[in-house]
């Protein structure tokens, strides 16, 4: 099945990044086409798109990881080394799948197309 979705690992931590607030934005569009914060396991609780929404073009996908460190304590400089971490990617076959996975610290992230 044709979808987009995502799973945020806190790597500094060694546990998902539940709670982590995203948002997900198609280039050049003021209006989100998803967004929510993520679940215990750090996923989202359903395909950001799936089927007919998930088309092919360029996207933004916006993770907030100052704001998630700080909610567990995290004693983090201001203004923050990491704030949010925006990613913007193609979708070149919107018929396939297409799974990002987030690892991330306070000092670092990296990212990759899954599966």
């Amino acid at each position: 099945m044709s979808q987009l979705s995502i799973h945020v690992l806190d790597t500094a931590n060694g546990v998902p990044a539940a709670g982590m607030a995203y948002c997900l934005l198609r280039a050049g569009e003021e209006w989100p086409v998803a967004q929510g914060v993520t679940t215990l396991d750090g996923r989202a609780d359903a395909p950001l798109l799936a089927g007919d929404a998930f088309r092919a073009g360029v996207y933004e996908l916006s993770f907030e990881v100052a704001a998630y460190f700080r909610a567990r304590g995290v004693d983090l400089p201001e203004p923050p080394f990491l704030d949010r971490v925006t990613l913007r990617f193609g979708v070149a076959d919107a018929g396939s799948r297409y799974h990002i996975p987030l690892l991330v610290s306070p000092w670092s992230y990296s990212t990759y197309r899954g599966s």
